[in-house]
């Protein structure tokens, strides 16, 4: 799950080389914590927070799948 965030990151972002995602565990929830740039944070969420949306709704399609919950949480 955390390599699809990355691989969307990277694709949405002007610096791939700035884009991070960590994978970390509470409770029996996964967080996947995503960084990038500050001049790319505007296309990470989009407008009006649709790209951040359409992120999460891919990532709980796939958590979905495997029986698991994942959030995503977008860190400045």
């Amino acid at each position: 799950m955390r390599e699809l965030v990355e691989t969307i990151a990277k694709a949405l972002v002007d610096d791939p080389t700035q884009v991070r995602a960590t994978e970390e565990m509470e409770d029996d929830t996964t967080v996947i914590k995503l960084t990038v740039a500050k001049e790319d944070m505007g296309r990470i969420i989009g407008k009006e927070g649709r790209t951040a949306k359409a992120v999460r709704t891919l990532l709980n399609a796939v958590s979905t799948k495997d029986n698991k919950k994942a959030v995503l949480k977008i860190v400045e």
